[in-house]
């Protein structure tokens, strides 16, 4: 019986990448991805065997730039309910976080998805703004939402972003040679595996979209390992089980339906074009940004920077890992982080605090 944590074939899949003599830097965008990583000792036992990967620009939370963060601590702080996801609460802004909002009296509440803030807006006379944040995989669920005639006192800051153009931005920037990538899972499942097609036309880049238990990601890497030594780049499936060439054509029919890309900036890097998703002008009754215009025109005067110190944007890049940070647990942990990469459970700082801290710190 096939099982996806078989030790046996765990061990084959090993064996036949370390006969191969391997010199790879590969990088995947998903926090899931480098939670199997890490979780398991996949990434030690990777690296013994001459692969290398790297964590990409794929933690939501991660991503969102300074400027974001401002926008809904503004909104918080001008007695407006804000709705976020838990993981929003302790990424810091220039003067506290979305915690730090809600100590001073701020109602801010900790939803589990776009429908909890809409049920509140129904039973609630106040203002609510539910922060949209996240890839693919969420944003078809708040377009849904948008769509759905929800109360005239609900609305949504999108914070969301598309990810194929920053892996364009990745490939462009150059700052890490790359053998290949790993693809989402999550968000494959939403755009199928056409869009990563240009990036293995273009710039001749091996491509896989892997699953997220250990032998998916071991299978990944070996159909990776395989297209390198073959000289081919191709996008691959690995991950056949769920995601298809033209995934969820309903749920990506919504999205473009509420949304319409533009260019914004992700923590970490310059404005990448057609990136961002931001609602259309039919929808803009329940648009955050145009109905709190003037609100936010003073966060939008500004520029803001990262906590000094902290090292997220060359982590999102890949060109930098959490160890590697001289705030690495010891000014920054999860109970006091100074970037949103020790926030997340999905953020490449939390998931090496998790698992090994020790082995970090000695």
């Amino acid at each position: 019986m096939f099982r996806l944590r078989d030790r046996e074939m765990s061990r084959k899949i090993i064996d036949k990448l370390e006969r191969m003599s391997l010199d790879l830097t590969l990088m995947h965008v998903c926090g899931t991805h480098q939670d199997t990583l890490v979780r398991f000792g996949l990434d030690s036992e990777f690296r013994r065997i001459g692969i290398d990967i790297r964590q990409g620009p794929g933690c939501p939370v991660c991503v969102t730039p300074p400027g974001e963060i401002e926008e809904i601590l503004a909104i918080a702080r001008a007695g407006v309910t804000v709705a976020v996801f838990g993981d929003m609460m302790k990424v810091p802004g220039e003067k506290g976080s979305l915690n730090d909002a809600k100590a001073d009296g701020a109602d801010v509440r900790i939803v589990f998805g776009v429908d909890d803030a809409v049920a509140l807006a129904k039973n609630n006379q106040k203002e609510v703004v539910f922060m949209g944040i996240g890839f693919e995989t969420t944003s078809p669920t708040i377009a849904a939402a948008i769509r759905s005639d929800p109360p005239t006192n609900f609305s949504v800051l999108s914070c969301h972003r598309t990810v194929p153009p920053a892996l364009a931005a990745i490939a462009e920037m150059g700052e890490i040679r790359l053998h290949g990538m790993i693809q989402p899972g999550h968000v494959s499942t939403m755009i199928g595996t056409r869009p990563y097609e240009f990036l293995s036309e273009k710039y001749k880049m091996p491509q896989v979209v892997a699953g997220f238990e250990p032998l998916d990601l071991m299978m990944g890497v070996y159909m990776l390992a395989n297209q390198v030594r073959d000289g081919r780049a191709e996008v691959e499936n690995e991950y056949s089980r769920v995601v298809h060439r033209e995934g969820n054509l309903t749920a990506m029919k919504v999205l473009e339906d509420v949304f319409e890309p533009s260019d914004v900036l992700w923590r970490g890097f310059p404005v990448i074009n057609g990136s961002g998703l931001s609602i259309r002008k039919r929808f803009e009754t329940h648009d955050a940004r145009s109905r709190y215009s003037d609100l936010l025109a003073s966060v939008h005067e500004k520029e803001f920077s990262e906590v000094e110190g902290c090292r997220c944007g060359e982590m999102l890049r890949g060109i930098l890992t959490s160890e590697e940070c001289p705030l690495f647990s010891t000014g920054c942990t999860p109970a006091n982080p100074l970037g949103p990469c020790m926030v997340s459970r999905e953020g490449s700082c939390h998931i090496s605090y998790r698992y090994r801290k020790k082995q970090a710190v000695r």
